[in-house]
């Protein structure tokens, strides 16, 4: 009988099905071999790096058909006076935004040798600042997916592609600081709500006019952890998220897609509600004490629903320990997670340093073959 073999792309679709493939996948989430245009392959100190996860990593490739949106989930114009300055090796930007019911300000910041956006001032600080946000009419957005074909041919089968997407609860939290986002949604629950009520049309109808121009592999549903505990208790959760991120995952799989909710922190006591919503994945998982619940476990819980759970490699370990300490790791969470299909090891979190430490480049390596190693079925 002849052998079957394997592809990555063919491994990680095996994986997400909950079927045994030839060995577990080994992903490194935010690092993607196969795109041309991240910004890790752009990096020469990410190089040696990059060339190892091309060559023995499943990729799964971020990736997001561009649109003409401006505000809020809507293309309607705005007026927004921008300006930046410099201060060393940060750019700090401050936004002023001309609503129909007054001025929002934004103020963020980048450092040249970090790759994210610092939001030092965050649009709303009141609810009576998310009316002024909401007064801006709400325009759908024009996605453009001429770039799927580039982005498509540069996977092949090495992996699939992944378009990650915000659920409504998370884009109301982050139009404040977070504690400010709690006091709203524990002190006036009802303008809280309708604001999400109001987010989930536009999220819902932004997602059907994306999956009209490209359908990709696995979609990534952002935001949930914002309704966790510790921050809130789990009938916030059930309020604020199940709802709408159950309805963007039927929207998702009626175009022939899969899903997979991104919730990090104390999942343990909302973990049967994320199940609820019919996602074909979650992660990342993450072991006490950062989360509250062992890999076993979720696991557990997981394959009786027939999820795939991805994860459990934290991030500070491959930034922190040992070659030995990651090894050791990794062969638990194969130990704990690997048997019947259904896992795919996975970091937290991706570095966002420039340049990429040694330490980080050599634990990367270890993580890699560790996985290799004691991943096979």
């Amino acid at each position: 009988m002849e052998q079957e073999t394997w592809t990555n792309r063919k491994r990680l679709l095996a994986a997400l099905n909950c079927e045994v493939p030839d060995r577990v996948p080994v992903s490194t989430y935010e690092l993607v071999g196969y795109n041309s245009h991240a910004w890790e392959n752009q990096q020469p100190s990410y190089k040696r790096l990059m060339d190892r996860i091309r060559a023995d990593v499943d990729c799964i490739a971020m990736w997001n058909p561009s649109n003409n949106g401006t505000f809020l989930c809507s293309a309607a114009p705005v007026d927004i006076e921008r300006h930046e300055e410099r201060q060393g090796s940060t750019t700090r930007t401050t936004l002023t935004l001309h609503t129909p019911k007054g001025e929002l300000r934004h103020v963020s910041q980048i450092d040249d040798n970090v790759n994210t956006t610092w939001v030092t001032e965050h649009w709303c600080k009141t609810p009576a600042d998310v009316d002024k946000a909401l007064s801006i009419p709400y325009v759908p957005p024009t996605y453009d997916a001429s770039d799927f074909v580039r982005i498509k041919n540069e996977v092949g089968e090495c992996g699939i592609i992944m378009p990650s997407l915000s659920d409504p609860a998370y884009i109301a939290a982050d139009l404040m600081k977070f504690q400010d986002c709690l006091m709203w949604a524990f002190e006036e629950p009802e303008h809280y709500s309708r604001t999400v009520e109001i987010l989930s049309e536009r999220v819902l109808e932004n997602l059907r006019r994306e999956l009209s121009v490209c359908v990709a592999d696995l979609y990534r549903i952002c935001g949930p952890e914002y309704m966790t505990p510790p921050y809130t208790p789990p009938e916030m959760f059930k309020r604020y998220m199940v709802p709408w991120c159950t309805k963007m995952t039927r929207v998702i799989h009626e175009h022939g897609a899969k899903v997979r909710l991104h919730c990090h922190g104390k999942i343990a006591r909302v973990l049967d509600m994320i199940l609820d919503m019919g996602c074909d994945g979650i992660d990342p998982c993450e072991p006490p004490p950062d989360g509250d619940i062992e890999l076993d476990e979720v696991k557990r819980r997981c394959a009786a629903r027939k999820v795939c759970v991805f994860g459990n490699m934290e991030l500070k370990i491959l930034e922190n320990e040992t070659h030995h300490q990651v090894r050791e790791h990794v062969k638990r969470m194969m130990a704990q997670a690997k048997d019947g299909g259904g896992y795919v090891l996975m970091p937290t979190a991706a570095p966002i340093n420039i340049p990429l430490a040694p330490a980080t480049e050599a634990n990367y390596m270890a993580y890699i073959d560790a996985g290799l190693e004691f991943g096979g079925y």
